[in-house]
């Protein structure tokens, strides 16, 4: 069997097709990149879109104006030569009727002398010699004896149709436009006809009149037109563009200047020029800017203020604290030596010192972050032992109010990179709350990582959350029933300090809750220090909620709490949610 060798492609064809691609592909992105980029400029820029939609809408305008007009004008000359045409046509038509009249028969010697000495007159007429029309004389119904005779001498017959023939021959006064040759150019004429009665019967009367003169008129009156338009639009635009930037330019000007007041400089001003709207927004603008710089201002200072007398009088008052509870653990070491009375008043003397003491040590924390002193010592860090600790320290409470502490934690290592001591603090103060407020009901503690973060959990069944109460769950003080008692004598700062841990941390607390349904708080930390959180490993709605009729699992109910940069996370909650708390 025999083959034939496979023909291998020519190199230069494979580089000039090569070539060809790339050439594609270079128009193709540079076309794409300039509609990109006349995009953005359409959206950012007021100044381009008043001054394009201006040039389109003046340009139809003007354009359908120099339309109108260029038409009429066209119209206008038209009508001019047929009624003049017409009325050399009537006077033309009566000459040579009384021309022709003596003659009883076509076939009379004299008549084609008389025809053509008439159509040289009637061509002689023009008063201008120079109009370039050309008459003529046919006998349609005698073309075998009577020839058709034109001044000066030319072939007629292919301008004359069918049309204006029939209609002139059956005694109508007739026209039409028509394009054809007479002189040598091709030219546009006005062909009028008329009959003209003789005694044997009837001869047709043609005047042709060429349009040159009416067309060239008529171009430049459009050019004319035209370039009044043109120049009219960019006026427009022009103008459109003045006034525009006229208007702009001041609001351009307060949104820098708005852009630097949000930026803390608050000392930006706008320039108010003249007594105008502009100026009086200028104006306006200014007050509103000194307005809200004296109340930032107070509230800075008062906020200062706040933070200082927290912080002297949290240190102040640790002296005499520590004498009183020098003082305190001497009267409570030795209360066996006293009747039942003072016995039980050492003891209630002893705890309300300790919460006294918890209640400094707390204002004294929320001093540091609020001054910014706050310090994060982030080392490798194994939570599961963390959690351990944390369900050991609050069995005690838990078994005094019927709680059960349930742990789902991996069985291997789960390291990150946190400072295990707030750690520790923030999931203590998550697990006392869920105790005290779990109603006797199981808290279930679960320990997620992945590959970026890891998260805690601490699920309760008590009363729960009502609507909007999560925001208000890490506010400093807040409670969500006053008149319950607290069983751990707690201060009401713990969630706020928690809080405050987790974004030093550059990690989540959020919570979630539901009347009836109990609670669940989520702490998410990055696995390792510094890096940003995008996800969390845990869900924040807890699988066991009951939701809505018909709703879908993700979006039945809110999960609402302080994202990133403590900003609010508001939104349905789901596993392992993709950015669940939005900056």
């Amino acid at each position: 069997m025999v083959t034939s060798p496979t023909p291998h492609a020519d190199p230069a064809v494979s580089r000039r097709r090569h070539a060809g691609r790339e050439l594609c592909r270079a128009v193709v992105g540079r076309s794409a990149r300039l509609v990109a980029g006349l995009h953005q400029t359409w959206r950012r820029s007021l100044q381009v879109r008043v001054v394009t939609i201006t040039l389109v809408a003046s340009s139809l305008l003007v354009g359908g104006f120099a339309y109108v007009i260029a038409n009429k004008i066209t119209d206008i000359l038209l009508t001019n030569a047929v009624t003049d045409t017409r009325l050399r046509i009537t006077s033309g038509a009566d000459y040579a009727a009384k021309q022709v009249y003596l003659f009883s028969q076509p076939q009379e010697a004299q008549l084609q002398d008389t025809i053509e000495g008439t159509v040289n007159y009637l061509a002689g007429g023009d008063p201008q010699q120079t109009s370039g029309v050309v008459v003529a004389i046919t006998a349609d119904n005698y073309t075998d004896i009577i020839e058709t005779r034109s001044s000066p001498v030319l072939d007629v017959r292919p301008l004359i149709s069918r049309e204006l023939r029939a209609s002139v021959a059956d005694g109508n006064v007739a026209w039409q436009i028509r394009t054809g040759r007479l002189t040598g150019e091709r030219a546009k004429y006005l062909v009028y006809g008329s009959p003209v009665p003789t005694r044997f019967g009837q001869v047709e009367l043609y005047y042709f009149v060429p349009l040159s003169r009416q067309d060239a008129t008529a171009a430049d009156a459009r050019a004319t037109v035209v370039a009044t338009g043109v120049a009219l639009v960019l006026l427009l635009g022009l103008l459109a563009a003045l006034v525009t930037r006229l208007v702009v330019t001041p609001v351009r000007v307060a949104a820098r200047t708005a852009q630097r007041l949000s930026a803390g400089l608050l000392d930006q001003r706008m320039v108010v020029n003249g007594e105008d709207d502009l100026a009086l927004l200028a104006a306006s603008f200014n007050q509103m800017a000194t307005n809200l710089q004296r109340q930032i201002l107070r509230l800075e200072e008062m906020s200062r203020l706040q933070r200082r007398f927290t912080s002297d009088v949290s240190h102040e008052l640790r002296t005499p604290l520590t004498t009183v509870r020098m003082a305190a653990d001497l009267i409570f070491a030795e209360r066996d030596d006293f009747d039942p009375a003072v016995a039980r008043s050492a003891e209630l003397l002893q705890a309300e010192l300790d919460r006294f003491e918890e209640l400094l040590t707390d204002l004294l924390e929320i001093s540091r972050f609020d001054a910014g002193f706050a310090m994060l010592d982030a080392e490798p860090t194994d939570l599961v032992p963390v959690v351990h600790r944390v369900a050991d320290r609050l069995a005690g409470l838990a078994e005094r109010v019927g709680v059960a502490i349930e742990l789902d934690v991996p069985a291997t290592s789960v390291i990150a990179e946190v400072d295990p001591r707030r750690v520790e603090r923030v999931l203590r103060n998550l697990v006392g709350n869920a105790v005290e407020h779990g109603e006797g009901k199981p808290v279930r503690i679960t320990l997620g990582v992945d590959d970026t973060a890891v998260a805690v959990t601490v699920r309760d069944h008590g009363v729960g959350l009502k609507p909007g109460e999560e925001k208000l769950v890490f506010n400093r003080f807040w409670r969500a029933d006053p008149s319950r008692a607290r069983q751990t004598g707690g201060t009401g700062l713990g969630l706020s300090i928690s809080l405050e841990d987790a974004r030093l941390h550059g990690g989540w607390l959020e919570a979630w809750g539901a009347p009836g349904q109990g609670a669940q708080f989520r702490l998410t930390l990055p696995a390792r220090a510094g890096d940003r959180l995008t996800t969390s490993p845990l869900r924040l709605v807890p699988a066991d909620a009951a939701l809505p009729f018909g709703g879908p699992r993700a979006g039945g109910l809110l999960a609402i709490g302080p994202g990133p940069g403590g900003a609010l996370a508001v939104g349905p909650a789901g596993a392992g949610e993709k950015a669940e708390a939005r900056s």
